[in-house]
């Protein structure tokens, strides 16, 4: 989203406008975001690398994928660790609420394209503050990874 707008000065001797531009980035998640594609999925698990911040890990790979955006991320929550598919379903809606929320970490600072998968890996739930504490360390100790 772009956002345009004047600004209007007074100079010396005659009035000048200015036309600003700011890009500003959406917080949303939406489809061309989202990881979906099978052989991305399965190329990320062969040959990944990942991040850990108890009880989430971030399994990542540098690739292309067809998104414009810079990457594209899937969450999952283990059918061992959460029998009820109600807890797997709010846990990773947290998931990707917290993500949606601080993926300007990321987005500001590669240039490549990655495509990464956020797994929660605790035995039990924790509340939403202590997820968005523990994705923003998660999320930093990516981007310091990578930076490397």
């Amino acid at each position: 989203m772009i956002i345009l707008f004047k600004i209007k000065t007074k100079s010396f001797s005659s009035k000048a406008t200015l036309l600003c531009k700011f890009v500003v980035m959406k917080q949303t998640l939406g489809k061309q975001e989202r990881l979906k594609s099978k052989t991305l999925i399965g190329k990320l698990y062969k040959e990944g690398n990942s991040v850990k911040s108890f009880p989430l890990r971030l399994v990542y790979v540098q690739t292309e994928h067809t998104s414009q955006y810079p990457a594209q991320v899937g969450v999952s929550v283990p059918k061992r660790n959460f029998k009820k598919a109600v807890d797997r379903n709010r846990l990773k809606r947290l998931l990707r609420e917290t993500y949606r929320k601080q993926k300007q970490l990321v987005y500001s600072t590669i240039d490549k394209p990655y495509v990464y998968m956020i797994s929660y890996i605790g035995k039990e739930e924790l509340t939403y503050a202590e997820i968005e504490v523990k994705m923003e360390k998660l999320l930093t100790a990516f981007v310091a990874q990578i930076k490397n």
